[in-house]
């Protein structure tokens, strides 16, 4: 049950017995800012004035009236020129627990989506190296809205694209062909510009163990190509496995050589053509640098800023070649030829300007149908042994996600890559992300949840005859849940609805993270509050209704919190 939305319901029910004409869909119930103005606040007297034709506080009390005849509304009031508060009597929250319980996992599900089909490309690192600190904060970020898109509806596809038809994958090649030789016995040193990691030296081995001296004679113009297919293959297999490692796994793996070889540049280009979108001429220097050897030149450019862009953009060079930009272009064709028509790439903030080259594109391909969303994350700062580490794949110089993994967990990694948000910088300490206290957000979920599960296993042993799977604690006599404490529990609990519908619809997964934060502290807040009042702890051996009604909260709160964790990607800890 979405309380929220049975109030919106509600309230839009009594504004139509007061004028059936008046537009309903612009009302909203919300939690207010303040949490003294009340603990529902409706805006329906601020959108409808017009219509109404009288003041926004004059209609507000007209609606105020009507909602004061719920019979679980304490009180209603009225704040500013017309907003409209709203407070409940104790059962109306009770009524959320039960609907919790039997709900289980699919509490806080939706299917406002409606099936609509959404392709979510992220990590989308190149193969010329393992996963590092770098790729892990949009791995996270993207594999949660995967989740969470898929809890509220929609139909979505996890994708990874990687370039493995530019220069740096012949690099990769000539510095395998070097790891090659060496593990033929050869002694070899890694020129500057190369990739000088030891986890090329496994490639090396696999390519003598397999070809033995095939390739030692040859000319880089006979193993190049073979060597470089085997490379790639060889670093998208470890990407795999490391993204595994903290349980993500795409649905699709797209790269450029073979949308380069398939003829989709060519493809795009002339459905550009076609639209009328394609000219010849000249782009004015660009503007804020100070480029002396800048000449005027005739390029072949998209009418981009036709579509929002503010500069028509080169897809083809000097010498007719593809600029860097049309492969991307082609490749959001090929998703909207998939029938996506939500496209959601996650991206460092390097690329923050690349997003005005790729939207048009999207436009016009869709005829408009299809819109492509952004999500930038900023850098992840490593620290180790209180000092920053730089990383660098080209200098060798890398904190890899396995190494994360193994030194703090699967789930402290997934949950610290959610605490800020994607925008922002983010800080990755090693030593705080296993700090056992409440400044550590990882730490703070998850001891609320191994202490609810703490709880209830102690109450089969403390309460004889108890019964505490969620069928029979549904049946719990909730009135005894009279402390304010309690009640504040269930309100945030009330939330979570509404929190996985926003978050999936602006495509922002670091809100679960900070409503789990939330929660966990009204559940720590509780278990201080028993602590130091006796008959607030929730287990009382004496008064095993009270206990099952308590145990009735805390089960529906471990079942919001697990859901959240769910969402996140990281497994709810029994106990810690």
């Amino acid at each position: 049950m979405n309380l929220f939305e049975q109030m919106t319901d509600f309230v839009r029910a009594q504004v139509a017995a007061i004028n059936p004409a008046w537009p309903l869909d612009r009302i909203t119930v919300e939690t207010p800012k303040d949490p003294t103005h009340g603990e529902m606040a409706t805006n329906a007297a601020m959108v409808l004035a017009k219509e109404a034709g009288m003041p926004p506080r004059q209609l507000a009390e007209q609606i105020a009236e009507k909602l004061r005849a719920h019979p679980q509304v304490a009180e209603v009031t009225l704040a500013g020129p017309g907003f409209i508060n709203i407070k409940f009597k104790p059962e109306f929250w009770r009524t959320l627990v039960p609907d919790i319980l039997r709900a289980g996992a699919t509490f806080g599900t939706s299917d406002i989506g409606q099936g609509e089909k959404v392709n979510v490309e992220f990590v989308s690192a190149n193969p010329t190296g393992p996963m590092h600190a770098g790729h892990v904060r949009g791995a996270v970020i993207g594999d949660a809205v995967v989740r969470l898109l898929r809890a509220a509806g929609y139909d979505v596809t996890a994708e990874y694209y990687f370039n493995d038809a530019g220069a740096q994958v012949d690099v990769l090649a000539r510095t395998a062909y070097l790891r090659y030789r060496e593990a033929l016995g050869e002694t070899v040193e890694i020129p500057e510009g190369f990739y000088p990691g030891e986890y090329l030296k496994d490639v090396g081995a696999a390519l003598a163990a397999r070809d033995g001296k095939k390739w030692l004679d040859k000319n880089e113009t006979e193993w190049l190509v073979p060597i470089r297919t085997f490379a790639v293959d060889e670093m998208m297999k470890m990407i795999r496995e490391d993204l595994a490692l903290i349980g993500i796994r795409h649905d699709v793996f797209t790269n450029e050589r073979e949308l380069v070889e398939g003829g989709l540049l060519e493809t795009a280009f002339k459905i550009l053509d076609d639209k009328g979108l394609i000219y010849v001429g000249m782009l004015p220097p660009p503007k804020g640098k100070e480029m002396d050897d800048w000449e005027p030149a005739e390029l072949t450019l998209f009418r981009s800023s036709q579509f929002g862009d503010n500069s028509d953009r080169p897809l083809k060079k000097r010498d007719g070649s593809w600029t860097y930009a049309m492969p991307d272009i082609a490749y959001h064709l090929d998703k909207i030829q998939r029938g996506f028509t939500t496209l959601i790439n996650v991206w460092g903030t390097d690329h923050m300007a690349y997003q005005d080259r790729i939207k048009p594109a999207v436009t016009v391909f869709s005829d408009g149908k299809a819109r492509l969303d952004v999500i930038f994350n900023n850098m992840v700062k490593v620290f180790k042994n209180g000092e920053p580490v730089k990383l660098s794949k080209r200098s060798g110089n890398i904190i890899t996600l396995r190494e994360m993994v193994e030194q703090v967990g699967a789930g402290a990694v997934r949950f610290m890559m959610l605490t800020r948000d994607p925008k922002s910088p983010l800080d990755f300490d090693f030593a705080k992300v296993v700090e056992q206290s409440k400044d550590n957000p990882v730490f703070y979920v998850q001891y609320a949840h191994a202490r609810i599960c703490s709880v209830m296993r102690h109450a089969a042993e403390a309460v004889a005859d108890l019964k505490t799977d969620d069928a029979a604690l549904a049946q719990a006599d909730l009135a005894h849940l009279d402390a304010p404490a309690e009640i504040a529990m269930i309100r945030k609990l009330s939330e979570w609805p509404r929190i996985v519908a926003a978050a999936a619809q602006v495509h922002e997964p670091h809100r679960i993270a900070f409503y789990l934060q939330d929660l966990a502290a009204e559940l720590h807040a509780l278990w201080t509050a028993g602590k130091d009042d006796a008959q607030l702890r929730f287990i009382l051996p004496d008064q095993p209704e009270k206990t099952r009604a308590r145990l009735a909260l805390l089960r529906a709160s471990a079942l919001v919190i697990a859901a959240g964790l769910g969402i996140i990607g990281v497994e709810p800890a029994q106990q810690m």
